[in-house]
């Protein structure tokens, strides 16, 4: 018995602790995954916290910042981070319809969901993995190459997508190589974080033309209209089943039960396809962009979960988008966990916690961040768009943001 109240207290106090701090950190835009969940999850490691605490606390980071990312994202029309941006263009039509409160509670009430139930279908399709470890880290490069050109072919402008596939690869591979030659290391990290600044690059670019220019110029600073914040449920605590009704309910569970079996899938190229899976052929326009909302934030916290969870139960190798971005540390953080290279040996998550750790402190953590952060995020959004808008400078926070990566 006291072996195991170690660890669930440990379990229970880093929980709290990246839930607090992730809610806060997921209110303000630009705060990207990569370069705020993986540099802390790292800080934890290094400062030797036991293997449990450690995923306890990535675990409620990514609950909690996609429960509160959508604040900014359908209150004020600024995508709280990467994983927000898919959910932009609705959550601005419905902020044009009048009801931003309507989309933010679509939105957070389809992640709870979603992230209550990938984790027990994550740890399902891991163990089911296993055995067949070996053979998908033989044919990992070619199963990433295949998902791609399956979501380009899925895509609206499929030919263009596929090209722009040729010079895609060729440039990550180029940089990738480069980079083992004359660092001695890969730049897995860094791949995610340019995603996460390009928009800021091509702006740079834009205004350097002068059609580009005028294009971006203001004549006023740029205004915010946040809408009252009215109680939409009957209680004194909301019930994201009764939020939800019946056709966004299932279109939820379905979106996350398909993305908690996948793990090679870009998390972003997820979000788009399960939203148009499950909503896009709905013909009433609100009922279309209100399941929208909450098909693909739920989907937002089952990918980064299963893609999380499936290598690191079943390989122990970051294979999949998540693993070598925000989710790397739990797998190579030197010198305390780390991967050899040249022979695929591990000494991380993957070889000291057992699968029935992950899912009873993964589904744990969930739930602490769960309790916390949608009541929270619920009941005082307005509050907290508004006083985020007031006091914090984005332009600082997305500055910060690329050089707090390790």
């Amino acid at each position: 018995m006291e072996s195991l109240l170690e660890p669930v207290l440990w379990a229970i106090g880093m929980s709290l602790l990246a839930t607090i701090a992730f809610a806060l950190i997921g209110l303000v835009s630009g705060t990207d995954e990569t370069a705020t969940i993986a540099p802390l999850t790292l800080l934890v490691i290094l400062l030797g916290v036991p293997p449990v605490g450690v995923f306890a606390f990535f675990m409620s980071a990514i609950a909690a910042k996609h429960i509160t990312h959508a604040i900014p994202t359908t209150l004020l029309g600024i995508p709280g981070d990467t994983m927000a941006a898919p959910l932009l263009r609705d959550a601005q039509m419905l902020r044009e319809l009048g009801v931003p409160h309507i989309a933010l509670r679509k939105a957070i009430s389809g992640g709870v969901i979603a992230a209550v139930i990938a984790v027990p279908l994550a740890v399902f399709f891991a163990w089911i993995l296993t055995p067949f470890s070996g053979a998908i880290s033989a044919v990992a490069p070619w199963l990433f190459l295949a998902a791609a050109v399956l979501i380009a072919v899925l895509s609206k402008g499929r030919w263009g997508a596929l090209l722009a596939l040729i010079p895609f690869v060729l440039i990550v591979v180029g940089l990738q190589n480069f980079a083992v030659d004359a660092l001695g290391k890969g730049l897995s990290i860094s791949f995610f974080l340019g995603i996460a600044i390009g928009p800021l690059i091509a702006d740079l670019v834009l205004a350097s033309t002068p059609a580009g220019r005028v294009t971006m110029k203001r004549d006023a600073p740029r205004t915010f209209e946040l809408a009252a914040d009215v109680r939409t449920w009957k209680g004194r605590m909301p019930n994201p089943f009764r939020v939800l009704d019946r056709g966004q309910l299932s279109g939820t569970v379905g979106a996350a039960a398909i993305s908690s079996a996948t793990f090679v899938f870009s998390p972003v190229a997820m979000t788009v396809l399960m939203g148009e899976l499950f909503a896009g052929r709905i013909k009433n326009g609100y009922r279309r962009l209100t399941t929208m909302m909450a098909v693909k934030n739920g989907t937002t916290e089952s990918t980064y979960i299963a893609e999380t969870l499936i290598p690191l139960i079943a390989i122990g190798l970051p294979l999949s988008p998540m693993a070598a971005g925000p989710a790397n540390p739990l797998f190579n953080a030197p010198p305390v966990y780390t991967i050899n290279a040249e022979t695929g040996e591990t000494n991380n998550l993957h070889n000291l916690l057992e699968p029935w750790q992950f899912l009873v402190f993964g589904l744990l953590a969930v739930l602490i961040a769960v309790i916390i952060t949608y009541p929270f995020a619920m009941t005082q959004a307005h509050r907290a768009a508004a006083w985020i808008m007031q006091k914090v400078s984005h332009e600082a926070i997305i500055g910060l943001s690329p050089a707090s990566s390790p």
